[in-house]
């Protein structure tokens, strides 16, 4: 499977933006009972807890970025992703291939198959 890109949105609303930075890990967890998105994916930072949301909006997702709404169903009740590039508009994280559903139910061998 080829990388996956989410953008980091809301983040105004908590903590802002300025602590982010490239390489830092982030955790992403589901929400189904957000009472505005059936598919809201929380973005959690170790230490101060929700920072935003995964974008799920054609205004808030960022070039090729996957929504909310596309991730969803790719990965289980928590994935992980890595800040890649944080910009004014909003900040693009790399999800982690072993967080993605098909990459973590491939066999050992296929995995290797994959890298090669």
């Amino acid at each position: 499977m080829k990388k996956v890109f989410i953008t980091l949105t809301g983040t105004k609303y908590y903590f802002g933006d300025d602590f982010l930075e490239k390489g830092m890990k982030i955790r992403l967890e589901k929400e189904p009972d957000n009472e505005y998105d059936k598919e809201a994916i929380k973005v959690i930072y170790e230490g101060l807890g929700k920072v935003g949301y995964v974008a799920n909006s054609s205004y808030t997702v960022i070039g090729e970025a996957m929504s909310a709404g596309r991730l969803y169903d790719k990965i289980g009740d928590i994935a992980y992703a890595k800040v890649v590039l944080v910009t004014q508009r909003g900040t693009i994280c790399k999800v982690c291939k072993k967080s993605l559903k098909n990459e973590a139910e491939k066999k050992p061998e296929e995995k290797n198959k994959d890298n090669i």
